[in-house]
């Protein structure tokens, strides 16, 4: 069977990259915490399930989990917030990498983005459990901006991987 442009296959990807691309997406999150507004999308969150995704052996709920935890130590939030926000959301993203791949990236965004609505939703109900006042429906703008930041991940993220095309038409990969 030949394939077409679009379903060429990817080179293996670094595990180097990987960690890299998680610290440089952590230290984001650590510019844009500063001024703590609602609406920011978490970069951290989207990598992470992006990861979870594509390399689910690689990134896991343990990664996730100790991504959460520093991040609610730098944003001096309740400890544990975002540590299990981070673990749901690679929990589903391991549930559904094999389904997901198989289609197109706006299809895809439609899937995901009710995942970044429940990992916002559980800290949002832990922080209003404890006592914290309501933000106010600005809140619902984050996992928005994620799900529309889902196209800007696949293609840095993946970038990396891609093959350069062979004009050859005897040898589509």
């Amino acid at each position: 069977m030949i394939m077409t442009r679009r379903e060429a296959l990817l080179l293996p990807v670094s595990p180097w990259f990987i960690a890299g691309s998680l610290i440089v997406t952590l230290l984001l999150n650590m510019m844009l915490g500063l001024n703590q507004a609602f609406w920011l999308p978490d970069l951290l969150a989207v990598c992470i399930f992006f990861w979870g995704i594509h390399q689910p052996r690689r990134v896991g709920i343990a990664i996730a989990f100790c991504l959460g935890l520093w991040t609610d130590v730098q944003q001096s939030s309740l400890m544990g917030q975002h540590a299990l926000s981070y673990v749901i959301l690679s929990y589903c993203a391991f549930t559904m990498h094999r389904r997901l791949l198989w289609f197109p990236i706006k299809e895809q965004m439609v899937q995901i983005i009710p995942f970044f609505f429940l990992a916002e939703a559980t800290g949002w109900v832990i922080r209003l459990t404890t006592g914290d006042d309501f933000p106010g429906w600005t809140l619902l703008l984050s996992p928005v901006l994620e799900t529309l930041l889902w196209p800007v991940a696949n293609f840095i993220l993946l970038a990396p991987q891609r093959r350069a095309h062979d004009p050859d038409a005897n040898r589509p990969i």
